[in-house]
């Protein structure tokens, strides 16, 4: 009998044992079943706000412009840098980083091109006179650089890449803050800026014809190289892809401004670029680079000329849902046959080299290195969306996994070398980039997705194998409301509990929140497979966090971290980066106490 009890009991110890070690209880997640993936969300997450062991998002904040920066030694704001991290980050950012990421954005709307304004007037290289709706490569106050400013300047076009980069980062921004105040102050530079692109439409085609260096990630696109060694306008794919992902959203904001014949109109427009999408699209279902006025085509794979894999146009296509799931699913499986595009987990733009750049494939410009074949995180947040969409969620762990490791020695560089196995700038002790932010903002958007409507939110969970339960326990924004997301069991979806109650809008892939129908705070239960649904729980009304309190959680990060070093608990790194980095956490703390204005500001200590 002894023995049976103990048999017993000994039975329910390792039942209790082996539930422990299938549950992981972060900070920011919580949940049952793949334990190693729900760290790397809670580690994603903690890099958006201070703390002692990662690099985070507070550490980009500049005073001069009450803002975000690119990086210490990048004094500016790039559209091409931030795209991936800002749009994959929008849905979980609170203040005071909104403010931050609005003031940064102004840098480019309030000297967006209106046909008169010298750009630079201090940098006469870099000074142009853009057209009107004109966004730009990177800008800062009293300085906006209209193209892509390195590289063979003479011969760039205009940034339609940037601009309609831009536009979609703005619309998405206002679509889920619903501000209609703000959306009054900026529609009518949206307008402009879609009007920009709009402008280089070949009715013919249905295509944007563009020039040199006027692609996102430029200047590694030189448009239509002619018989005489000139160079002009090409039709662009990408163009097309992010232009009509952005007027996905700018026609919702018509909406909510009340102009419902103005969304028409650019429903028209989006609908005439869709059919235009044929035109750059190979055979075998994913997009090429471009096509030339003469029909030679750059970016057939296995091609005895132009003969690589452009990846941007592709994995924005799955990202941006412009692509329906059949052709994502022959673009991704593309992709996946190609080994040299993600030769170190992260995407490259493209594989082979680049044999159509307007310079040789050598020195900065070699394969490998920078715009030819060299890895941008902000890419690589737009390919995790993609892997996500596709349950792709290995290759998703994969990236977080490898970005990790650049975070864990205080590398988060752009771009990245060989082959996106090194950093840029290897010569100074520690690095920081808003790019390499992506990743993780990317990991945490893609589990849910969020598509922003005019009166709603649709979530499509994608969550991986292996996810018994998983809770987010911080808000994503809808609006003026915030939603405390969670799902249990595995399967298609077969109920949905809001605070507790049965919401009926929802089939079997995603759930359907109108923006009426859904209080101010709201826990939302997806159930799926035989899952039941949970005890009901208290849901946190998260008061918008102050400048004020970010600068003193920074300073309270920083001493953590000293503490946490000095009693061995953090493995510290080598010198000099060990110094370089707690100086990082010192000038972060001081940086927002100096750009902290009312009650409550700590101090900047000497």
């Amino acid at each position: 009998m002894r023995f049976a009890l103990a048999f017993v009991g000994g039975l329910v110890m390792s039942l209790v044992s082996a539930q422990a070690a299938d549950t992981f209880d972060g900070k920011y997640f919580r949940g049952r079943g793949d334990v190693r993936y729900l760290e790397l969300l809670d580690s994603a997450r903690r890099m958006f706000a201070p703390d002692p062991e990662y690099q985070n998002l507070s550490m980009l904040y500049e005073p001069k412009w009450n803002g975000l920066v690119e990086g210490p030694t990048w004094d500016a704001w790039w559209i091409q840098n931030s795209y991936g991290t800002t749009y994959s980050a929008l849905p979980f950012l609170l203040e005071p980083y909104l403010t931050f990421l609005g003031n940064s954005h102004d840098l480019w709307f309030d000297q967006m091109g209106d046909g008169k304004r010298e750009g630079c007037p201090a940098e006469p290289k870099h000074s142009w006179t853009a057209p009107d709706g004109s966004l730009c490569d990177a800008a800062r106050p009293g300085c906006i650089i209209y193209k892509q400013g390195d590289g063979r300047t003479a011969i760039h076009d205009w940034g339609f890449g940037f601009t309609a980069a831009g536009l979609l980062m703005q619309c998405e921004m206002l679509l889920i803050s619903r501000d209609q105040a703000a959306i009054a102050r900026y529609l009518p530079r949206l307008e402009r800026a879609a009007g920009f692109v709009e402008s280089r439409r070949d009715p013919s085609a249905n295509l944007f014809l563009v020039g040199p260096a006027a692609n996102l990630l430029a200047p590694s696109y030189a448009g239509w190289r002619k018989q005489d060694g000139s160079y002009d306008r090409a039709y662009l794919a990408e163009i097309s892809i992010t232009y009509i992902a952005a007027l996905d959203r700018l026609i919702e904001i018509e909406k909510l401004a009340g102009h419902s014949r103005k969304a028409q109109h650019y429903a028209e427009r989006r609908e005439a670029a869709r059919q235009g999408l044929p035109g750059v699209t190979a055979r075998e279902g994913y997009f090429v680079k471009s096509v030339d006025p003469d029909g030679t085509q750059h970016g057939i794979f296995g091609a005895a000329r132009h003969g690589y894999f452009e990846a941007t146009p592709n994995h924005d296509a799955i990202a941006f849902r412009v692509v329906d799931d059949a052709q994502a699913g022959k673009i991704f499986d593309k992709i996946a046959s190609i080994p040299g595009l993600r030769p170190y987990d992260f995407i490259l733009p493209n594989y082979p080299s680049l044999d159509d750049m307007y310079e040789d494939a050598q020195g900065l410009w070699r394969f490998g290195h920078w715009v030819n074949g060299g890895h941008w995180s902000t890419c690589e947040a737009r390919m995790i969306l993609a892997y996500y969409r596709m349950a792709k969620f290995e290759d998703a762990r994969r990236s977080m996994e490898r970005l990790l490791g650049f975070a864990g020695r205080f590398r988060l560089d752009n771009p990245l070398t060989n082959f996106g196995g090194d950093v840029y700038q290897p010569k100074l002790p520690v690095n920081i980039t808003y790019d390499a932010f992506g990743p993780p903002a990317a990991f945490i958007r893609g589990l849910f997705e969020y598509l922003y409507r005019t009166d709603s939110l649709t979530l499509l969970p994608h969550i991986p194998e292996g996810m018994d339960e998983i809770e987010q326990l911080f808000p994503i924004r809808f609006g003026d409301k915030q939603l405390y997301l969670s799902a249990r069991g595995r399967g298609p979806i077969r109920g949905v509990r809001l605070n507790g109650k049965t919401w009926k809008d929802f089939d079997g892939a995603s759930v359907r929140l109108s923006y009426d129908g859904v209080p101010r705070v709201a826990h939302v239960e997806i159930l799926r497979g035989e899952a039941r649904a949970g005890p009901s729980k208290p849901v946190p009304d998260l008061l918008a966090p102050t400048h004020a309190s970010l600068a003193r959680e920074a300073a309270a990060a920083a001493a953590e971290r000293r503490r946490l070093v000095a009693e061995g608990k953090l493995k510290p790194l080598p010198e000099p980066a060990q110094t370089a980095a707690d100086r990082l956490y010192t000038d972060t703390a001081q940086r927002l106490a100096a750009g902290c204005k009312g009650s409550g500001c700590p101090k900047p200590t000497p």
